[in-house]
């Protein structure tokens, strides 16, 4: 394997995810409008987060957290510890709200809404670690070549949410150029193009017919370890890859039972997801692991 990869954390909690807030098919409209109208227990990522900050300095890991800025005004000091234990914080968005449409595509906000928030977003991470937040990941991994054009123009470096694979594709190009390594985006646009000052780091994934998804998420609970593993394997023989997960997949919590559209989502997930975590951290030890912000270029 010549490649190296990255460990990243979607920082989130259950009521980020689609069905409940911040899509067009979601109960809710906004987060905020979660906690206005929401009377039951909310933090289900506190505990969790805690035990995967322990598995990375079991292994000696230093991650990539991807955090939804609107974390650190309902978990004080989690976000916080994060930073503390050396980890970097990048942006998943002010609210984790789909920026395009899952279905058609097409833009859900203006880019100067866009800009605006996620620069609040940028700012808020900011002043938590005391450091520039140069990483963004795209809540859902639905993301616009428009997207990266802002991002470049309000200081970001780089993103991390573009998956090629045979079964989706959550973005509004082709990916036709694009693999499983990073790669320089087209202006207005995610296809493969020249060098620019800013870097795209897409996920693993396997092929044999079809390209399947391997980097991690959904896909490691549902699929289990081992295509994960030989996926991830395989995309470090072509270069660098991403290996993500979120500490709800590790939760030992029944979750609350609202949401539309996907009634099974968190069916998974828990003691057995995290011995699947544990054992690709395991077996991938001597591969070379770099922090997103410290890859070269950046």
């Amino acid at each position: 394997m010549r490649g190296s990869f990255s460990v990243t954390v979607d920082l989130e909690d259950w009521y980020h995810i689609p069905s409940v807030c911040g899509s067009p098919y979601a109960v809710y409209r906004t987060v905020n409008e979660f906690f206005e109208k929401w009377e039951g227990r909310y933090d289900f990522l506190t505990e969790p987060t805690n035990r995967v900050l322990d598995i990375l300095d079991e292994f000696n890991v230093t991650a990539t957290f991807f955090v939804v800025a609107d974390i650190i005004d309902h978990y004080p000091g989690l976000v916080e510890s994060v930073a503390e234990r050396g980890h970097e914080l990048a942006c998943h968005g002010l609210h984790h709200a789909c920026k395009i449409d899952p279905e058609t595509k097409e833009r859900l906000m203006s880019i100067e809404e866009f800009e605006q928030k996620t620069l609040l977003a940028k700012r808020i991470l900011e002043k938590i670690s005391g450091e520039r937040v140069v990483g963004y990941r795209a809540p859902n991994a639905l993301i616009g070549g428009w997207m990266v054009d802002s991002l470049e123009r309000i200081g970001f470096k780089y993103d991390s949410s573009v998956s090629v694979n045979s079964l989706y594709n959550k973005t509004d190009s082709s990916l036709k150029t694009v693999s499983s390594f990073p790669y320089y985006p087209l202006k207005s646009g995610l296809e493969a193009g020249d060098d620019r000052n800013f870097v795209e780091f897409p996920w693993a994934y396997y092929q044999n017919i079809l390209k399947i998804p391997t980097s991690g998420g959904p896909i490691l609970r549902f699929l289990g370890t081992p295509l994960v593993l030989n996926g991830l394997v395989q995309s470090l023989k072509r270069g660098h890859t991403i290996f993500y997960f979120h500490p709800l997949d590790i939760s030992y919590t029944k979750f609350p039972s609202i949401g539309n559209n996907r009634p099974f989502y968190w069916c998974i997930k828990g003691k057995s997801v995290e011995r699947r975590i544990r054992h690709i951290l395991k077996t991938l030890s001597n591969v070379k692991k770099v922090c997103l912000r410290d890859y070269q270029g950046i």
